[in-house]
């Protein structure tokens, strides 16, 4: 069954933070233009959308680029992977062997499952063109002629409408054999998972495209080696390859001047929790946090700023007098001592109780833990049991010491990240709100004192 626009529109609007309709973004390029109907083909060209991919084959009087070129100019914009480590777009593509003599695979990360994101579902569902010539490009420049997008299972409705984008580029002539009468030839199909947060790590996700158990591979080799089918294969993130249409019709340089040095290019900012406005951002790389919060309404009216989770659940908290001084660019957030992540903004204000946020947190990674490393099958669960007797009055004097043991015994000692991602949010709670813990903690042992 097709959802209509409608539908879809009147479901965001009811929840009011997954809607990227609005007027606060800053030099938006991605989400430019769109009002939730202008999905199709012909709207997305009337935004200029595939003169990318004409340029580069040469058409329309264009002179055409090279693999090279078309990798240099990634390079030059200074574009980095935004599905949450950052890692430089063009010097990945300069991995994939082009000289294989055998099939190479390009896959796209829509696996979007990290608590507070919630960027990528919009661009698929409003503007999924911009992906697809953005994977046709980068298949291009690195010779494959195969390609997939991993898209998070439990929205179907986005799942929907990409197949349905799928369609118009083929008949368009943009996919498949020799494309637009070209001798570059490019496959693109779409494939849903089933809602596992741990087939967001690349490895899990090609394990679960092969259709075996979404869980992480050991590390090397590496997918740029032996990746889907144990080919060599490239993955980005849905944002990224969104972001390369722009740059190959602006140039690179331009895309970089738009950010900031080594921060290139716009990024999109999911803010949620405790502010006025939530919703998806779009703004420069390296733009003010304070900017970005009073592009979402600023804190709750009556509250005041406490802690901000600036990358996603997995990324270390920061507290207010930190946060507010920081820009909101990849080198900033990692100096503050976090990470930018996904780009999902989670807003605290002071009413907030810093246990309880850090007990739903640890619960979710306890629950997600996909099963192989004995650290992270055994230690979430320890951190969480640990923080709920802290949470309901149990809590004894050692437990912080105990909590950052176990993180520290967790963290940098599991095959995939998902150790690392429920370590760090525990050591950064601890850190920063400490005296609300052991308050806690006092409180609790006060309680149990006065009932004997």
């Amino acid at each position: 069954m097709t959802t209509t626009a409608a539908q879809i529109l009147s479901q965001f609007q009811a929840t009011g933070v997954q809607t990227c309709f609005h007027d606060r973004h800053i030099e938006p390029q991605i989400y430019a233009g769109l009002d939730g109907t202008n999905w199709s083909i012909k709207d997305y060209e009337a935004r200029g959308g595939y003169q990318a991919l004409r340029r580069i084959l040469g058409l329309d009087g264009a002179e055409g680029l090279t693999q090279d070129q078309v990798i240099a100019t990634v390079k030059e914009s200074g574009l980095r992977g935004r599905g949450g480590a950052g890692f430089p777009t063009g010097l990945k593509w300069s991995f994939m062997p082009r000289s294989f003599p055998g099939q190479k695979y390009l896959v796209c990360n829509s696996d979007e499952g990290e608590p507070g994101t919630c960027k990528d579902r919009d661009i698929l569902q409003f503007n999924p063109h911009i992906v697809i010539e953005g994977m046709i490009i980068a298949a291009y420049a690195m010779g494959i002629s195969v390609g997939y997008n991993y898209i998070h299972g439990e929205i179907f409705q986005t799942y929907d409408r990409f197949e349905e984008a799928l369609e118009e580029a083929r008949a368009a002539g943009y996919l498949g054999d020799k494309i637009l009468g070209s001798n570059f030839s490019f496959q693109l199909h779409a494939a849903h998972g089933f809602g596992a947060y741990i087939c967001g790590e690349e490895t899990a996700l090609l394990e679960s495209l092969e259709g075996k158990k979404g869980q992480p591979r050991f590390k090397p080799p590496f997918p740029a080696s032996f990746g889907l089918y144990g080919k060599p294969t490239t993955i980005n993130n849905t944002e990224t390859f969104a972001a390369v249409p722009w740059i190959i019709r602006n140039g690179g340089a331009a895309y970089l001047a738009c950010g900031k040095p080594n921060n290139g290019g716009t990024k999109i900012f999911s803010v949620s929790g405790d502010v006025e406005k939530p919703g998806n951002y779009e703004v420069p790389l390296g733009t003010p946090f304070s900017k970005l919060l009073e592009l979402a309404g600023g804190v709750r009216k009556g509250r005041q700023l406490k802690a901000v989770i600036p990358g996603g659940s997995s990324s270390p908290v920061l507290p207010a007098s930190i946060i507010m001084e920081c820009t909101m660019d990849y080198d900033s957030i990692a100096k503050a001592g976090s990470m930018l992540g996904s780009g999902a903004v989670i807003v605290m204000d002071d009413s907030r109780c810093m246990v309880e946020g850090l007990l739903r947190l640890s619960y979710f990674y306890m629950h997600e833990s996909c099963g192989p490393c004995t650290p992270s099958r055994e230690g979430t669960g320890w951190m969480w049991r640990v923080i709920d007797r802290i949470k309901h009055g149990h809590g004894r004097d050692a437990d912080l010491d105990l909590l950052n043991s176990v993180a520290d015994n967790i963290q940098g000692r599991t095959i995939c990240a998902l150790g690392d991602a429920a370590a760090m949010p525990v050591r950064a709670m601890i850190k920063h709100f400490r005296p609300e813990f052991e308050a806690m903690i006092q409180s609790g042992a006060s309680r149990t004192a006065a009932s004997v």
